[in-house]
């Protein structure tokens, strides 16, 4: 920023379970279908007040400042609010994300973070005791497990969904997932 460079975050990993200061970057995107919960389309874009002389390069109708006058053409004149980068809404998405948003702020994102930490150091320390290491991630809640990702389709056989990246077991905890799941997540892996 000194030497007039921005900067942008895409805090897709972060936002719902991790404090984020959008203001302390120039821009700041995220997807919110992973730590917030919303349905696949809700979106977020962070620009600084006076729109860091971004300007986009293919601004759908609703970013126009006379959107219904944007609807079968160019548009004419951007909006001069960040509305200028909106896209045509997702609507349904938006009345599912207006929910997950609204359980996450009542229910705060430090206690959100507790909670997904307290389950992620749980299967870590289930992992050594069946002698797996996992991956060194300490305050993540995504836990990687190396020389185990053949056993996804075992688990998913016994109703246990987990992803395999690489050659390694992937679990991602979160709001729903109980230290229930990952004692039978443990117990699959022991079997």
């Amino acid at each position: 920023r000194a030497h007039g460079a921005r900067t942008y975050i895409d805090a897709s990993q972060a936002a719902g379970w991790l404090d984020l200061d959008a203001d302390a970057h120039d821009y700041v995107a995220a997807v919110a279908f992973k730590w917030l919960m919303c349905p696949r389309g809700v979106t977020f874009l962070v620009v600084p007040e006076d729109l860091g002389d971004l300007r986009p390069l293919f601004a759908g109708w609703v970013a126009g400042e006379r959107p219904w006058d944007s609807c079968y053409g160019p548009i004419a004149e951007l909006a001069h609010s960040a509305r200028r980068f909106d896209e045509s809404p997702a609507l349904f998405s938006y009345a599912g994300g207006r929910r997950s948003l609204e359980l996450v702020e009542e229910l705060g994102v430090s206690a959100v973070r507790a909670h997904d930490l307290a389950l992620a150091d749980r299967f870590r320390a289930g992992l050594r005791s069946l002698g797996h290491e996992p991956v060194p991630a300490p305050g993540s809640p995504i836990v990687s497990v190396p020389g185990l990702g053949d056993r996804q389709g075992e688990l998913s056989a016994a109703g246990v969904e987990l992803s395999a990246r690489a050659g390694r077991l992937r679990a991602a905890f979160h709001l729903y997932n109980t230290e229930a799941d990952v004692d039978r997540l443990l117990d699959v892996l022991a079997g």
